[in-house]
């Protein structure tokens, strides 16, 4: 059973040049599998049949995993199957006709048009702490911005006189307008805080920390969950919630789907239409 496992490690390592997370992770699936094929007192992989696949996805489903991870695993077995028959050692592949579950995506997180003025509203000092988390939150709905991005935004990133910004993800590069509301919170960041939070002027990372370095995803996280629990909203939020609304928004104010997925930076226009099944009422939001 396990006679071509070291093989087939070696083509996803040197042909499919997989990372070592990726690898690890198919090389886990397989491994279950087998041992599930063991416990029912089969032990050569070529004698397994579509029955024996269809046996094992319910077994997982038995143990109330999601959709996706029934689909990975099934995945992984489509892998480790083809792979066997372009070697030969299998003349049919099991898995060539059997039909996994539908991925049934979670519906994300998001705030209402009230929760969102709610949390824009805390960060309302006028020590520089308080006018870059103004800034960021600001910015983050005002634009849509992944966390990833707005942390690695560098001050050069900013076009002052086109209210605009640059973002960089997955190699790929795009402009993105900014609101003049938003805006005009930033250029306060700029003026009057920034240079009060950093510790070397070379600095070139826009929103820094309290100690002048680089601002992290996790220090961002906990500013959000700071001031969603100052503003009573009992959800858990990320700043990835403030995205996913950004989204809604623009939806529920007519805008066309491809202009939102070309702000959201999404490749793939499916990932920006399961914000359409949203529907809040026409409340204002800032």
């Amino acid at each position: 059973m396990n006679g071509f496992l070291d093989e087939y490690e070696m083509y996803l390592t040197d042909e499919k040049k997989l990372s070592s997370n990726t690898l690890e992770c198919y090389m886990r699936d397989i491994h279950q599998y087998i041992i599930f094929l063991e416990d029912r007192k089969l032990y050569d992989i070529r004698a397994t049949r579509s029955s024996h696949i269809e046996d094992y996805m319910d077994s997982i489903r038995k143990q109330g995993v999601s959709s996706s991870t029934i689909l990975r695993k099934l995945s992984s077995l489509r892998s480790y199957y083809g792979f066997l028959m372009r070697k030969n050692y299998i003349k049919e592949d099991p898995t060539i006709n059997f039909e996994g579950p539908k991925n049934e995506r979670k519906l994300p997180s998001v705030l209402t048009p009230q929760e969102v003025n709610r949390l824009l509203a805390q960060p309302c000092g006028q020590d520089p702490k308080s006018i870059r988390d103004k800034a960021m939150l600001e910015l983050l709905y005002a634009t849509g911005i992944r966390v990833s991005e707005i942390i690695s935004l560098k001050v050069s990133d900013i076009d002052i006189k086109k209210k605009q910004l640059i973002c960089y993800s997955s190699g790929k590069k795009r402009i993105v307008p900014v609101e003049p509301n938003a805006f005009h919170y930033l250029k306060i960041y700029l003026e009057e805080a920034r240079n009060e939070l950093i510790r070397n002027k070379d600095e070139k990372t826009l929103f820094v920390n309290l100690h002048g370095k680089p601002m992290t995803r996790q220090g961002f996280w906990k500013i959000v969950k700071c001031y969603k629990e100052k503003a009573k909203i009992n959800k858990d939020i990320t700043p990835h919630t403030l995205r996913h609304s950004f989204a809604i928004r623009l939806l529920n104010k007519g805008a066309d789907i491809k202009v939102v997925q070309k702000m959201l930076g999404h490749s793939d226009l499916s990932t920006t239409q399961i914000y359409t099944q949203f529907q809040f009422p026409n409340t204002k939001s800032k």
